[in-house]
C-alpha cells in the first residue's frame, strides 16, 4: 500500500529553479508526486556566507520503503552533480526525507523524521503550505503548529519564478 513521503529540496548554486524542477522530475521514478509548494527563497542558515537558496516541499506517493527512497535521493543528488565539499555549504542540490507517513526511524544512514526540521522555516513554510494538518510523529503538533511556534528570524518568501 503506497504511502507518502514529504521531501524537500533546495538549491544555491547554478540554475536554482531548474535544477529543484529536475530533481522533481526525477523524484517521479520513485512513486506520484501527489503535491509541490510553491517555490521560496531563504536565506541560509548555520553558513551564511553563501548565496541564498530556493527551496520547496513535495508529497510523493511511494510503495517503496524509506531506505530505498533515500538511495534514490541520494543517486539523483549524484546524477546532478552534487558535490559535497562544506558540511551546510553551497550545493546545486540537497533533498532531504522530512516525514515518510508516520514512520519513526533512527539508523546510522537515515533518521525520520527529519531531526532538525521543526526548527527551519525554510522547510516548515513549503511544507505547511501543502500539508498543513499532517502531524509529527513524535512531537504530536501539526506542520501549521510548528510553523507558528518558531521565533521570528529566518527571511523566507515566495519566489517570482521565470
Amino acid at each position: 500500500m503506497p504511502t507518502v513521503a514529504y521531501l524537500s529540496l533546495g538549491s544555491n548554486i547554478g540554475d536554482r529553479e531548474a535544477q529543484l524542477r529536475a530533481a522533481l522530475h526525477s523524484l517521479q521514478m520513485q512513486g506520484r508526486m501527489v503535491l509541490v509548494s510553491s517555490i521560496y527563497e531563504t536565506e541560509p542558515v548555520d553558513v551564511t556566507d553563501q548565496p541564498w537558496f530556493l527551496n520547496c516541499a513535495a508529497a510523493l506517493e511511494t510503495s517503496n520503503s524509506p531506505e530505498q527512497v533515500m538511495a534514490a535521493i541520494l543517486q539523483i543528488e549524484q546524477q546532478m552533480g552534487r558535490q559535497r565539499i562544506q558540511r551546510k555549504g553551497p550545493r546545486n542540490i540537497d533533498i532531504d526525507i522530512l516525514l515518510f507517513d508516520d514512520v519513526v526511524l533512527h539508523s546510522p544512514a537515515l533518521t525520520i523524521p527529519h531531526p532538525t526540521m521543526h526548527q527551519r522555516r525554510f522547510v516548515l513554510e513549503p511544507l505547511a503550505e501543502i500539508a498543513p494538518a499532517v502531524q509529527h510523529p513524535v512531537l504530536k503538533k501539526t506542520i501549521q503548529e510548528l510553523l507558528d511556534a518558531l521565533p521570528p528570524g529566518q527571511a523566507v518568501r515566495k519566489h517570482k519564478s521565470q
